[in-house]
């Protein structure tokens, strides 16, 4: 079990986990990946990610996998000047997890969360369980509430075609 996995049932919240095998060597991604092996569509699955505001503060910020993280959104939505991606070592220290694996419940240091708004449209979400191949999939309004997260527009459409 993860701390993800844990964070969820400490929560009480419906969860379901679910295992696939994923390809290390995947130049889809692995939320596209995710997607895939889950067959659900790809904006149903949030990866989350650590950035880092005015140089110092990281955050964690969850966009569906078919987006990029808009980090002038981000920093506007959190009140920052401005907003960079936290390196992938800072990352994985600050949340205990491994890039690719990165959850957004049961990281080592709880960090505000922020996630886009396109979330409310659905009526489950999928994000990674805290290694790569595991993913959770719960509503998201639980994920909110797990996450104390606040909404906004802080995804755009990938440049990645």
């Amino acid at each position: 079990m993860t701390p993800a996995v844990a964070a969820a049932r400490r929560a009480k919240i419906v969860h379901r986990v679910i295992e696939f095998q994923c390809a290390s060597d995947s130049d889809r991604g692995y939320g596209l990946e995710a997607a895939a092996a889950l067959g659900v569509a790809p904006e149903m699955v949030y990866k989350t990610l650590v950035a880092k505001l005015d140089g110092k503060q990281l955050v964690v910020a969850l966009v569906p996998v078919t987006s990029e993280l808009n980090l002038k959104a981000l920093a506007g939505l959190a009140a920052a000047k401005r907003s960079e991606m936290a390196p992938p070592q800072e990352a994985e220290r600050s949340s205990g997890y491994v890039v690719g694996g990165i959850s957004p419940l049961g990281q080592r240091k709880t960090l505000d969360t922020y996630i886009d708004s396109a979330v409310s449209k659905l009526s489950k979400v999928y994000v990674s369980g805290g290694r790569r191949g595991l993913e959770l999939e719960l509503t998201p309004d639980d994920l909110i509430g797990a996450c104390k997260a606040r909404l906004g527009e802080i995804g755009r459409p990938s440049s990645k075609g």
